[in-house]
């Protein structure tokens, strides 16, 4: 798992066409925007809390965003 730290308003990208980024910070909360195609899909853990995709069946790493 790869942890990095960022300010707000600043952004982490993961290949070629996903952009996150940190849009508010209260507290203990981050809110995190989100920008991608349209094929991919953007899970919050809890809705997917075996890890495992839902398109391969495969495990996941870190995000549980699939293309």
């Amino acid at each position: 798992m790869l942890v990095l730290t960022r300010k707000l308003g600043e952004e982490i990208l993961i290949g070629d066409d996903i952009k996150l980024i940190v849009s508010r910070i209260a507290g203990n909360r981050v809110t995190i925007g989100i920008n991608a195609p349209g094929d991919v899909t953007i899970l919050r853990g809890e809705l997917n809390p075996d890890g495992v995709s839902q398109e391969t069946g495969k495990p996941q790493n870190g995000l549980l965003a699939t293309a």
